[in-house]
């Protein structure tokens, strides 16, 4: 791959004939390729972990960073029939791409997102396949790991509404705002994770629907895993993200 000038400080492009690469230089490695070759860090023993999702979620110890490695699968049922192939209309349209650059506009506005470290995407036709690599959480739990075993002070929960509201104020929809997708970590800080096919929005209306979607995880959750959480909680929340 040859490199083309940068979009910002924090992305540089890599360009080959089938495939873009797009890398921080501060977090990468002397080689971005590497970054997503699950076999050459399970040699150099870097692996230091692993997550199933929809795929495999692998954890590498890099020189600079722990980082979590990414393929981009379908889910639902045409997920069933064509696995991670996407309709390719424009390298700044993947969702590697997309990603990776709404992560490090929301890392440089101080939201507490994992930093991008590098994206990949590799054409086949009229379809393309991609990877992210994101900086890894330390230490942390996603909100229904943490809630199965205790409940949360208050205090959290207003810090959870206050987060919401800054990824909204900046007119960001997190399309999948989940209990899942907000980790708290060993310092008790607060994360949001998994942007992808996340974006910029107008208007306001599908600032409440984000929060109903928000409210409906917690109810699915208590119901799957009896999480210690109340309505009461969910009101601490609400006084959070209203001031």
């Amino acid at each position: 791959m040859q490199s083309s000038a940068s979009h910002s400080a924090n992305i540089v492009q890599l360009q080959g004939g089938k495939g873009r690469l797009w890398y921080n230089p501060q977090l990468a490695s002397s080689q971005p390729e590497r970054c997503f070759d699950i076999d050459y860090w399970r040699d150099q023993g870097a692996i230091i972990g692993s997550a199933q999702g929809r795929g495999t979620t692998w954890f590498i110890q890099l020189d600079q960073v722990a980082v979590a490695l990414r393929h981009y699968i379908r889910g639902g049922l045409f997920g069933r029939l064509v696995k991670d192939s996407y309709l390719f209309t424009g390298w700044q349209n993947t969702r590697a791409y997309r990603e990776y650059s709404l992560l490090a506009s929301l890392a440089e506005k101080g939201l507490p997102v994992p930093r991008p470290v590098a994206a990949k995407a590799e054409r086949s036709g009229l379809m393309y396949r991609a990877d992210l690599v994101v900086e890894k959480v330390p230490d942390a739990r996603d909100l229904v790991a943490v809630l199965e075993k205790s409940s949360l002070d208050h205090e959290v929960y207003v810090q959870i509404g206050r987060l919401v509201r800054q990824l909204h104020d900046v007119g960001v929809c997190h399309t999948d705002l989940n209990i899942h997708n907000i980790l708290l970590g060993a310092d008790d800080k607060l994360w949001l994770i998994d942007f992808d096919k996340c974006g910029v929005k107008k208007g306001e209306s599908w600032k409440q629907d984000n929060l109903s979607r928000l409210k409906r995880s917690f109810i699915k959750e208590q119901g799957r895993f009896s999480i210690h959480w109340q309505e009461e909680d969910w009101q601490s929340l609400l006084s959070g993200y209203r001031t």
